[in-house]
């Protein structure tokens, strides 16, 4: 609360009146107890951003006894990650017809979209080379999601495929 104080300035004999001096000073516990309440306020209040991961599911190493399930080689997708964003891919294994395409909607995307309407259980093997980038795996895995292709795998590049993207 404000107040006021009042000093000096009585009446004796002999001396000067003086004039009454006032001063006034502000009082400011109750605005800091203010300020201190509404940020415990903001701070209980507000929703804090939560991290956005992505969720990926590993396989279990196989033992020597399993045997890996065998996949039609007219079913494999191929996209190996090249340099400056490129993307290089091809149906199948052996006698491939490597195309190459980019990142964007029409690129990628579309071709994930096509393949999987063609190819039934489709299974798609992408393969990071030396020259790709971290984001260019993390963009090939968002294209994933979005393409709703269930089956695809991480595998290491070949020396089959770096002689095929180093021809282009």
């Amino acid at each position: 609360m404000a107040e006021i104080k009042e000093s000096g300035g009585g009446k004796d004999k002999g001396k000067k009146v003086r004039s009454k001096k006032s001063s006034t000073s502000i009082d400011m516990t109750p605005m800091v107890d203010l300020a201190f309440l509404l940020l415990t306020f903001f701070m209980l209040a507000t929703t804090f951003n939560k991290p956005q991961t992505m969720e990926l599911t590993m396989p279990e190493k196989p033992k020597k006894e399993d045997n890996q399930p065998l996949v039609n080689e007219k079913k494999v997708l191929n996209l190996v990650l090249g340099k400056e964003d490129k993307v290089y891919w091809y149906v199948g294994i052996t006698d491939p017809q490597i195309q190459v395409t980019n990142f964007s909607q029409e690129g990628v995307r579309k071709i994930l979209l096509e393949q999987n309407q063609q190819i039934k259980d489709m299974v798609v093997l992408i393969k990071p080379s030396d020259g790709s980038k971290y984001k260019n795996l993390v963009d090939i895995l968002d294209e994933m999601q979005i393409s709703n292709v269930a089956r695809f795998a991480l595998v290491d590049i070949t020396p089959e495929d770096v002689a095929l993207i180093s021809n282009l």
